[in-house]
């Protein structure tokens, strides 16, 4: 697991190919990322599909409460079969212009 800090945005990298390890580690770090918008990049895993990021839908739906992104970076994938309150795109450059649009929206109150 690879963390970078850019802003008000954590970047969170697996590094390891399991994602089941990956969901355990962000979750036992969660108090340290929870005041930050988080990337989950899980691009190098070639195994995930729909069912394995569905595994994080409680991890979402908390960090949303707090008034905060978390996106996930996977490039192969249905992104059609994603449930709508998990958030996934293919690319860095597009979680990170989510999140801006997302900041903006929480700005002006939406």
């Amino acid at each position: 697991m690879k963390v970078t800090t850019k802003g008000h945005t954590i970047t969170i990298k697996d590094t390891e190919g399991n994602i089941i390890e990956f969901l355990d580690k962000v979750n036992n770090q969660y108090n340290s990322f929870k005041e930050h918008n988080l990337i989950l990049d899980i691009s190098q895993d070639k195994s995930v599909d729909v069912k394995s990021i569905k595994i994080f839908a409680e991890l979402a739906k908390k960090h949303k409460k707090a008034k905060k992104s978390l996106v996930f970076v996977v490039p192969d994938i249905d992104y059609n079969k994603v449930p709508v309150s998990i958030t996934v795109v293919p690319t860095h450059l597009e979680a990170n212009d989510l999140i801006e649009m997302d900041e903006i929206e929480r700005d002006l109150g939406f």
